[in-house]
């Protein structure tokens, strides 16, 4: 894959892509997590990389899209989003967002309605305001001085396991998160501001409404914050399918990478099936 780079006014946003944009396939977007970057997805590019046009990005302050101004929003994240697909001819993506990289597919549905073929949700949530309780809100704008309290040896340990059931998973965790092992209070800052943008946008109350196809996946013992509850609920408002995914954590797609790509093709399959859908 070729390595670009987009400017915005905060600071220089880099990102990959692969394959032919000009072939008639679908064009997927991999859009990683918080503090996570364009390794989570290392096996689906992998995968899908030779047969569809491919991007993936180090989000905003993330990984080599650093050093950058953390005074953007959610908002901000997903216009830019776009301005790169514009720039790299993405015309109607299927986006594979997750954890925060499912919030920012939301975000862009938002302002976007229509623009995207369809949406894979890996242990994401949905931004609707409805599903989130005052209580959650109030932590997620307070969790940089939690992240500072812990030690880096410490978090690494915790952040890694905590997100991962398996030793592959575990260790790519924390190979991302040693991008920031001489700078902890800046993966603190990272994380406290992506955790309080999440808030803000889920304090907006705006309708976040998926107008494609979408699939749910969720790891079975994905054990970060209420995320399967939050997926049964999403599940069960919408109607969207949820996939679960045995002896997967929070990053199921590192876990359990042969079945998380196979539910990806099956879905891209069904849109072969149901362009108009």
């Amino acid at each position: 894959m070729i390595e670009k780079t987009y400017e915005t006014p905060r600071g220089t946003i880099h990102y990959w892509v692969g394959g032919e944009v000009s072939h008639p396939a679908p064009r997927l977007v991999f859009l990683p997590g918080l503090t996570a970057d364009h390794r989570l997805f290392n096996a689906q590019l992998a995968h899908f990389a030779s047969r569809y046009p491919t991007l993936v990005w180090d989000a905003p302050g993330h990984a080599a899209s650093r050093p950058f101004d953390l005074t953007f929003s959610l908002a901000d994240k997903a216009r830019w989003l776009h301005e790169i697909l514009v720039q790299e001819g993405f015309d109607r993506p299927v986006f594979v967002g997750q954890s925060m990289g499912g919030y920012v597919a939301q975000s862009y549905l938002q302002q976007f309605p229509g623009s995207i073929a369809g949406l894979v949700s890996i242990d994401s949530a949905p931004l609707g305001r409805a599903y989130t309780t005052a209580a959650e809100l109030w932590l997620l704008k307070r969790m940089e001085p939690i992240y500072r309290l812990y030690p880096w040896k410490l978090l690494l340990r915790h952040g890694s396991n905590g997100v991962a059931t398996t030793a592959s998973g575990r260790a790519l965790m924390r190979e991302m998160m040693l991008t920031y092992d001489p700078d902890p209070a800046g993966y603190a800052r990272l994380a406290g501001h992506g955790y309080r943008i999440l808030a803000e946008a889920m304090e907006a109350d705006l309708p976040y409404r998926i107008d494609c196809p979408a699939l749910l996946i969720c790891g079975e013992k994905d054990h970060a914050g209420s995320t399967r509850r939050y997926n049964r609920a999403w599940q069960a408002k919408t109607g969207i399918p949820l996939k679960w995914v045995k002896d997967a954590g929070h990053n199921a797609n590192t876990d359990q990478p042969e079945v998380v790509n196979r539910l990806i093709d099956e879905f891209i399959e069904t849109l072969r099936h149901h362009p108009g859908e």
